[in-house]
């Protein structure tokens, strides 16, 4: 048994630039757009500023958007 079978809800995480930390285990998170389930070892794009996961890097971009150049 691991941690991972205590908690079979999703985890609670701490999005940081480039990395992750588990504050709460749990074999999954929530994709902040689509509201599908991302198991952690497959969890490749959140925002560090918004605290929240997503599924793939269009629901990023719905999120988040492109950023708009500066000086305009």
């Amino acid at each position: 048994m691991n941690a991972m079978d205590l908690n079979p809800g999703p985890a609670t995480l701490h999005y940081g630039d480039g990395e992750f930390a588990v504050l709460k285990p749990g074999p999954y998170v929530v994709c902040a757009v689509s509201g599908r389930t991302i198991p952690l070892e497959a969890l490749r794009y959140w925002s560090a500023e918004l605290q929240e996961p997503y599924a793939g890097p269009a629901e990023a971009l719905t999120r988040i958007g492109p950023k708009a150049p500066s000086g305009t």
